[in-house]
């Protein structure tokens, strides 16, 4: 046989969603925490954030809570939560009509009497059941039809309490009967013991190895078999406060009648008064109103009831507002069960979302605390450059180009044609290029000429010392400036780390009082409810960190809404307004120190303050800088561009 090569074919993948892409963009994700923290936020609330709305086309904790809502009203739509009371009527009426039927047809005085008997019965389900009690019936089929309103209520009872109990009920036996009262005695003993504090861990053992048939979901101790038992009976109690007072008077009747057994109904008694003993929480829910019509029988209103607690559960989880609780908090089991497998996959991918920010190294644990790493510090500060420079290039605001020679010029991968007096080597690979081009198109055969030689563009890289002096005041969140604010100075950081490495950023954020930030700390760095703008403290720092680079451009630049209205006085700051004099003369001091000093010393004023505009116009006079009144989504563009301008700076 001749043997035939194999053949592949490889294409686009068109049979729907691509099975190896990621379930969500990490880095796009880091994005949207980095925003969220610049508007004020902790890295746990950015994240919570991030949850909540969801990454890209994968839905967020929203979506879900939504999910639960449209659940909870299909389950109010699904019946009335008083059926078991309607059944138990339908059942009484139609073992009535067969017992009447049967009467009529004899003609004995018994039989004339039984009809008066029945005649006289009470209107509600409860008492007639009650008075019939002791009734000789003549009809064997109205008989039994009587018998299963006890029995089947009695059954749907302890089905519900005890979910191994189905087989045993089925044929209640007296044997079987006396076995669920000795399961029922054991378990009040453990669980009293356990009430009062005892170890009850053989106890326990000893118990599931006697009746663990009736538990068939094998609790592993003794608080897992009380939380399971303990979430049924909270099923019966919610039911009963879902009643109208007549339906829960009537319903609370028929189980007293349904447990005609003393040593049964004492038994469950004292089970409900053990389980409420060690999780009265549970007992105490709120009821549930329900707006269906089809009547639903004890057992499942008790299971529709689970169903609304079990949404109830997953609500507080899913709640936003829930600062404790983790995405793993979330029960995925339930979830799955209310919602389906989709909502189990949307939250699995936002668990290894947050596992994936911190295994490559975009967040960090701190014990409880989760921070920035420089990593997505980086990413932020690239984002928000690149957007900066993209708008300053849309709207030429300007080049910050420096064409002359320098002891740290750096290429900026641009030509210029040379040109007599030029500083720059001549870049002979690129005038060569030029060369053979030219003569390649036939041109010229010469093999150069003047129009051939460029020499590279260079950046001229002088040191600065820069200080950036930003307000941290409330009235910064409160206007809306604070993520702005955080914008610029970490774009200012990442374009001196990336592309000035020699210049010496100092950040110095200031509200009553003044401090050196780090750019991880100013993106971490939180709104502080406290009075006070205080610029002079700010400027005192500034001189203390331009001073530490004699040979280094001094560049100052100040963001603030406000006058100053705090001081140092003796070592501690100092709130005063309106602002004093004294105030205004401390920070014109430091003003006059550093312009003495010759450091470029500009101002960024947020906001049509007219006090604070005087201020600004008269210092910068006095200390021949300059005042911008920038835009909010402008004030990146200003303060980059006046950065880049100021560096150049001869001294």
């Amino acid at each position: 046989m001749s043997r035939r090569p194999h053949r592949f074919r490889y294409g686009a993948w068109r049979e729907g969603p691509d099975p190896l892409a990621s379930p969500y963009d990490v880095r796009e994700a880091v994005e949207q925490v980095g925003r969220e923290m610049l508007s004020g936020r902790n890295v746990r609330d950015a994240l919570r954030e991030l949850f909540r709305r969801g990454v890209g086309d994968r839905p967020g904790l929203d979506e879900l809570r939504e999910r639960l809502r449209r659940r909870r009203e299909e389950l109010r739509k699904r019946g009335d939560l008083g059926g078991a009371i309607d059944r138990a009527r339908a059942q009484l009426d139609q073992a009535l009509a067969l017992e009447r039927d049967q009467l009529a047809s004899e003609t004995s005085d018994e039989a004339r009497f039984a009809e008066l008997e029945l005649d006289t019965l009470p209107d509600s389900v409860a008492p007639a059941v009650q008075a019939l009690k002791e009734y000789s019936w003549h009809s064997d089929e109205a008989r039994q039809l009587y018998e299963q309103i006890s029995e089947g209520l009695r059954n749907e009872i302890m089905q519900q309490q005890f979910a191994g109990l189905k087989e045993a009920l089925q044929n209640p036996d007296p044997a079987a009967m006396q076995s669920i009262r000795d399961m029922l005695a054991d378990l009040n003993s453990l669980l009293a013991n356990h009430a009062k504090g005892e170890d009850t861990t053989e106890q326990f053992e000893q118990f599931m190895r006697d009746h663990g048939e009736y538990f068939p979901d094998d609790p592993k101790d003794v608080d897992e078999l009380i939380e399971q038992l303990a979430r049924r009976q909270a099923e019966t109690e919610r039911l009963m406060r879902s009643l109208s007072p007549e339906q829960r008077a009537e319903l609370a009747a028929l189980m007293e009648q349904a447990l005609q057994d003393a040593d049964l109904a004492s038994e469950m008694a004292q089970l409900r008064d053990n389980l409420t003993t060690l999780r009265p929480g549970m007992m105490r829910r709120p009821g549930v109103r329900a707006s269906g019509t089809e009547p639903l029988g004890y057992g499942e209103a008790t299971g529709l009831i689970g169903e609304m607690s079990d949404l109830d559960a997953l609500e507080q989880q899913l709640a936003p507002n829930d600062y404790g609780s983790t995405l793993d908090d979330i029960d995925v089991e339930v979830l799955e069960r209310q919602l389906g497998s989709g909502a189990r996959a949307d939250l699995e991918a936002l668990r290894e979302l947050e596992y994936q920010l911190q295994r490559q190294g975009w967040l960090r644990r701190e014990g409880d605390r989760l921070r920035l790493t420089p990593k997505a510090l980086r990413q932020l500060g690239e984002a928000t450059l690149r957007r900066i420079f993209a708008e300053l290039d849309a709207r030429h605001a300007g080049t910050h180009d420096d064409q002359r020679v320098g002891a740290a010029d750096e290429r900026t991968g641009a030509f210029l044609p040379w040109r007599f007096g030029l500083e720059q080597p001549i870049d002979a690979v690129r005038t060569t290029t030029n060369a053979v081009l030219r003569r390649a198109a036939g041109d010229d055969d010469r093999l150069l000429r003047t129009e051939d030689f460029v020499v590279a563009e260079t950046e001229r890289r002088t040191q600065a010392a820069v200080a950036l002096c930003v307000d941290l005041s409330f009235s910064m969140v409160q206007q809306e400036r604070w993520e702005p604010m955080k914008q610029t100075a970490l774009a200012l950081a990442h374009l001196v780390e990336s592309r000035f490495r020699d210049d010496a950023l100092e950040i110095i954020g200031f509200n009553l009082a003044a401090r050196s930030l780090s750019p991880l700390e100013l993106a971490e760095v939180e709104p502080e409810w406290v009075q006070g703008t205080n610029l002079e403290h700010a400027l005192m720092l500034a001189g203390r960190h331009v001073r530490k680079f004699p040979s280094a451009e001094p560049v100052v630049l100040v963001v603030t809404d406000g006058e100053p209205t705090a001081h140092l006085l003796g070592g501690d700051p100092w709130f005063e307004y309106p602002p004093s004099p004294d105030c205004i003369r401390a920070t014109v001091a430091q003003v006059d120190a550093l312009s003495r000093y010759g450091a470029t010393l500009n101002f960024f004023r947020l906001g049509d303050d007219p006090g604070l505009a005087r201020f600004m116009d008269a210092i910068a006079r006095r200390a021949g800088g300059r005042v911008f009144a920038p835009s909010l989504e402008r004030l990146g563009e200003y303060v980059v561009s006046d950065y880049l301008r100021a560096r150049r700076k001869t001294r």
